[in-house]
C-alpha cells in the first residue's frame, strides 16, 4: 500500500511569542517493510535555523528555531510511504517467555541484551506488581512468547473502554489500570508496563492507521489522527514483533510507524519551549490517504 500523509499542527498563543525552539519526530521510518521516498516539513513562521539528526533510537528528529513576534505556529508534515506485506513470525515457534527474559537479562552483549534496555521503568511507564499479575493469567509457564504477548493484548482490548474523556496525555498508567479506560496512548503504556513488569523487553511505537470511511461516505479531510501501539522482542530468531492492543491485531499494511523508544515522552511528534506565549491552542488534524484515492 502506499499512502499520502498530511499531518498539520497549529498553535495559536495568547500572548507574543519572540522565541522558540522546537523537536518533531514526523518523518516515517525506512524498515524493511516501509518505504518513505518523499518527506516534507512547512513551517511558518519561517524559521531562522533548522537541522536534521536521528535520536537515540534512530528516530528522525528535525530541530527549528523561530525568532520575532508571532502569535501562531503551523507545522505541516507531508509524507508518501509504501508499507509492503511482511510475513508474521509463527506464535507457537517462538520461545518460551522465560526464555526471552532470561537471555535479555544476560551478560554478554547480542542482540537480545541490546533489546534488554526496553525493559526497565521509563518517564511515563513504571513497573509494579499489579502490572506482572494483570500480565500473569497470559503468561503461563513455558507458553510461547508471541502467544502470551498476543493473549494480552487480546484481553486490553476486551477489558477496556475506549474512552477519550476519560484520560489526558498525563494520567498514570495506574490509573488506566484502576479505571479500565483510555486511548491508544494509555493500552500501548499499559502493554508496555505489563510486559516490562514480567521482565520482557518492550517498546512503544507512534505512527499513523489507516481508516475506513462507513460504506458510500467521504472520506473527510483531517478525519485521522496519529496512533500508538507496542512492539515486544520476541528473541532473536523472530526479533521485534508489533502488537496494537487497540485494535486486537498484530499490524499490517495499514499502519505507518513514525518513531519508537521507551514511552510516549521519547517520541512526541512536536515539542517545544517558547518565550512569551502565556497559554496556547493546539489543534491537529491527520490525513492518511491511500494513493488513488
Amino acid at each position: 500500500m502506499r499512502y499520502q500523509i498530511i499531518h498539520r499542527t497549529r498553535y495559536v498563543y495568547e500572548g507574543v511569542v519572540t522565541v522558540s525552539h522546537h523537536l518533531a519526530r514526523l518523518a516515517p521510518r525506512f524498515l524493511p517493510g516501509q518505504r518513505c521516498p518523499w518527506h516534507v516539513l512547512e513551517i511558518t513562521p519561517e524559521p531562522v535555523g533548522r537541522s536534521l539528526h536521528n535520536d537515540v533510537y534512530g528516530n528522525e528528529t528535525a530541530y527549528f528555531e523561530c525568532e520575532g513576534a508571532h502569535g501562531e505556529l503551523e507545522v505541516i508534515a507531508r509524507s508518501l510511504v509504501e508499507v509492503l506485506p511482511m510475513p508474521k513470525p509463527d506464535a507457537a515457534s517462538t520461545p518460551a517467555w522465560e526464555t526471552v527474559r532470561d537471555a535479555v537479562s544476560g551478560d554478554r552483549l547480542s542482540p537480545g541484551t541490546e533489546a534488554g534496555a526496553f525493559r526497565f521503568t521509563s518517564p511515563m511507564v513504571p513497573l509494579g506488581e499489579d502490572f506482572a499479575q494483570y500480565a500473569r493469567p497470559d503468561f503461563t509457564p513455558g507458553r510461547p512468547i508471541l502467544e502470551a504477548a498476543s493473549a494480552l493484548m487480546g484481553r486490553i482490548h476486551e477489558e477496556f473502554d475506549f474512552n477519550a474523556t476519560a484520560t489526558d496525555v498525563a494520567t498514570p498508567v495506574s490509573e488506566v489500570l484502576r479505571k479500565k479506560a483510555g486511548v491508544c496512548q494509555d493500552f500501548a503504556h499499559l502493554m508496555l508496563a505489563c510486559l516490562r513488569s514480567l521482565g520482557l523487553p518492550a517498546r512503544y511505537v507512534s505512527g499513523y492507521l489507516e481508516t475506513k470511511p462507513p460504506v458510500g461516505k467521504e472520506r473527510l479531510t483531517g478525519a485521522d489522527a496519529s496512533h500508538a501501539w507496542v512492539s515486544v522482542f520476541c528473541g532473536e530468531a523472530a526479533g521485534w514483533v508489533d502488537a496494537d492492543p487497540t485494535n486486537n491485531m498484530l499490524p499490517g499494511e495499514r499502519h505507518i510507524t513514525v518513531a519508537w523508544g521507551r514511552d510516549y515522552s521519547d517520541v512526541s511528534p512536536l515539542r517545544g519551549v517558547t518565550l512569551g506565549a502565556g497559554g496556547q491552542r493546539l489543534s491537529v488534524a491527520v490525513d492518511v490517504v491511500p494513493e488513488g484515492e
